[in-house]
């Protein structure tokens, strides 16, 4: 078992990460403009209207959680004056909110996609499939907060935090940290670095498509009409 457990968290994340890093380079480099949805954005508008936000709200509320909460060094946690116990139950508290609002979110863009034979027709088996594994990551991680009841003193958490930490920063041992907790913890961690695995090979890898890089653009260029005149009020970020 501690060979298996070295495996799984000690090893595993590393390849996840590899995947996940240079698989989103090299698509994002030579894949990027031929990038589509895949699917009709016109069928059932209002259902993924509400879909789609509920998810993308909540799934976002999610990220930034895990990872300031894994992510951020216990002293620091420890020099603001912010106590385990503390941290644990706003882990419940906005996991919980947030996995609710992602939940409902999900499970209408999962019935969406499922059972309208026309948008199921032009849907890809990666297309259903990553959003199925989406749906059983969120189920899972919902299944934890009953089991984080019993250790509201958060030293399951400190666990958790010291084997994120311990994987970045290339501690060989970083695997202890997390061989005796709780199954469903376990599972919610393979499934979760699974999803990393998967990310280029899936319309995931759109979320690298975000324009963000156009908040920091200084030129633009005029838009001319036909017979060569300004645009009036055409002016747009340069490409």
């Amino acid at each position: 078992m501690q060979t298996l457990n070295s495996i799984v968290f000690g090893w595993y994340p590393y390849l996840c990460l590899t995947v996940f890093l240079f698989g989103s380079l090299v698509r994002f480099d030579r894949e990027q403009y031929t990038w589509r949805t895949g699917s009709s954005q016109l069928l059932r508008r209002r259902q993924l209207m509400w879909g789609s936000n509920l998810f993308h709200v909540g799934i976002l509320i999610i990220f930034v959680g895990h990872v300031f909460g894994l992510l951020t060094p216990i002293r620091i946690f420890d020099w603001i004056g912010i106590s385990h116990t503390f941290k644990q139950w706003m882990a419940i508290d906005v996991g919980g909110v947030a996995g609710l609002m992602c939940l409902v979110g999900i499970a209408l863009l999962t019935h969406r996609r499922l059972f309208d034979p026309r948008i199921r027709a032009n849907s890809s088996f990666g297309d259903t499939a990553i959003l199925l594994i989406l749906f059983a990551q969120l189920l899972l991680g919902l299944a934890t907060i009953p089991v984080s009841f019993g250790h509201l003193d958060g030293h399951e958490m400190v666990k958790f935090m010291n084997w994120a930490q311990g994987i970045l920063t290339l501690q060989p041992g970083a695997a202890a940290y997390v061989a005796d907790v709780h199954p469903i913890f376990k599972a919610h961690l393979v499934l979760g670095m699974t999803i990393f695995l998967l990310f280029p090979f899936t319309r995931l890898v759109h979320v690298w498509s975000a324009p963000v890089w156009y908040l920091g653009r200084k030129g633009y260029q005029v838009v001319r009409s036909r017979n060569g005149s300004h645009a009036a009020g055409s002016s747009q970020p340069a490409e």
